[in-house]
């Protein structure tokens, strides 16, 4: 499981190290890769092992709507098999920095099973408009059993 937030940059080659306290829980599962794909407006980075499960449950899911099958379109044209380097850095592919508005400050941040990793201006805004009403935050605590 992944969780934490933590502020990098992109090198000129496009090369962002992952969290040293990430690669700790990949290497557990003995494959030190990351699927790299688009979704919410940021870059979402699944273990190999947690996106071929994603895959056999969308497999399993049946007949899937119009709307679905367009989404499934978009989310799998942006995956990207990507290795962890000896540095523990990763390639991130120029289209996914481009849909993500990633130039480069970056957070990468856990989130249960994957990885995000959003530009930075994105990030703050984010954190403001989840931040903004308390009343709202006290009950969403609520909803989650918090």
């Amino acid at each position: 499981m992944f969780s934490g937030r933590y502020e990098y940059s992109i090198d000129d080659k496009s090369r962002v190290s992952i969290p040293a306290k990430f690669r700790e829980g990949l290497s557990l599962n003995h494959d030190l890769r990351l699927i790299l794909t688009n979704l919410d407006g940021c870059i979402v980075a699944y273990p190999y092992q947690e996106w071929l499960s994603i895959q056999e449950k969308v497999s399993a899911s049946g007949p899937i709507r119009k709307e679905a099958r367009a989404f499934l379109r978009y989310f799998y044209s942006g995956a990207s098999e990507c290795p962890i380097d000896k540095l523990g850095r990763i390639l991130i592919p120029q289209a996914l920095k481009a849909d993500a508005h990633i130039q480069k400050n970056v957070v990468i941040i856990g989130v249960g099973k994957k990885i995000e990793v959003w530009a930075k201006e994105k990030w703050e805004e984010l954190v403001k408009m989840a931040t903004a009403d308390p009343d709202q935050i006290a009950d969403i605590v609520s909803e989650l059993g918090l």
